[in-house]
This record gives structure tokens, sequence and C-alpha cells, in this order.
């Protein structure tokens, strides 16, 4: 079920960086990330209530959002999107590093692929 989840979640950033694209035209980043931040904190904490888990806040960083939607805003979303997409070799990478998960071989042909097709639509 997961996986079904994580293709949703792959599905609506999708979405999320087309219409990030075109709704930004003439749109200061800053005040798109300030906007967009509004809306995700609205949904979140709507979430929050309806599952009824408000026993805790949660730190909500924006920052990275702040060099993503000007990078939307700046390029093309075919390059920006695989670039930021890189971030599942970073946490991979991190997760190995930092919380000590195992790398498998498995994992370390899944990073060399999506870091090669990054390249490759970028380049």
């Amino acid at each position: 079920m997961w996986f079904v989840f994580a293709l949703g979640s792959a599905v609506f950033a999708a979405l999320t960086s087309i219409l990030a694209k075109i709704g930004i035209d003439g749109v200061n980043s800053t005040l798109a990330t300030a906007i967009r931040t509004a809306v995700v904190l609205l949904m979140s904490w709507g979430m929050v209530f309806l599952t009824g888990t408000q026993t805790g806040i949660g730190d909500i960083s924006h920052k990275s959002w702040l060099c993503y939607y000007h990078a939307l805003q700046i390029g093309a979303a075919s390059k920006v999107v695989p670039v930021d997409k890189l971030s599942v070799v970073i946490t991979l990478a991190l997760a190995f590093f930092i919380l000590h998960e195992p790398f498998t071989a498995k994992s370390l042909i899944g990073c060399a692929l999506i870091a090669a097709g990054t390249l490759f639509m970028v380049l």
C-alpha cells in the first residue's frame, strides 16, 4: 500500500511542479513561496485536526522551496524537476552516513540510475 501512496505523492509533486511553473509567470519567487506555504499550512492543520493528531507541532521549513520556486521561475520545469528529484539520492546517502541505514547493491544501482537519468534529462 505504501507504493500506491508514494506513487500518488510523485504524481501530485509532478502536478505541483507543472502548475507552479504555470502559476508563477510574472510572480516574484518569494511571493510564490509564501502563497504555497500558506496553502500547505492550511491543509496541514486541516489534516491535523481532521485526524485528531494535534498533540504536537512539527517543524515546518520552507527555505528549500525558495530555491525551488526561483529555479522554476528562471529555468525549464523539465530540467528543474529532475534535478530537484536528486533529493532521493541525497536522502539515501544521508540515511547511510547519518542514520546508518544499509546501503545495498540495489540501492547503489538505483541511485546511479537516478543520477544518470537526471544528467541525461538536463544535458
